[in-house]
């Protein structure tokens, strides 16, 4: 078992910057890829940032490209998600989750672990 645990949401104001955190425990996810997803209030949840098993390959959403981050820390088994310019638009729970292997897609199902979520609101 897996565990996941989301970090570092809140309320910022719109040009603002977070930085997620996800923290895993019960095993090593050094070896898998991992991403960061979405739900805003009403709408489904949307692929937000992918990273691969060492961090060397990473793919975003169009909304999010040149003002988010992903990245991974693979000592601390941990991954991140810098924000920056946020936008009213962002506001979302965000959620991070682990794959059972090294491939990296944008494909919710294929993560198979799943933190609680993080809830960000970015105000106007």
């Amino acid at each position: 078992q897996v565990q996941l645990v989301e970090s570092g949401g809140g309320l910022v104001q719109a040009g603002g910057s977070l930085r997620l955190s996800c923290a895993a425990s019960g095993r090593t996810i050094s070896s898998v890829a991992m991403g960061w997803f979405r739900q805003a209030l009403g709408k489904e949840r949307e692929f937000v940032a992918v990273i691969n098993w060492n961090g060397d390959n990473t793919a975003y959403a169009d909304s999010v490209k040149g003002r988010f981050t992903i990245s991974r820390d693979n000592a601390k088994n941990t991954m991140y998600l810098h924000m920056n310019s946020l936008k009213p638009e962002d506001t979302a729970v965000y959620y991070c989750a682990a794959a059972r292997g090294a491939t990296m897609t944008i494909q919710s199902h294929w993560y198979h672990y799943w933190g609680q979520g993080t809830q960000v609101t970015v105000s106007s």
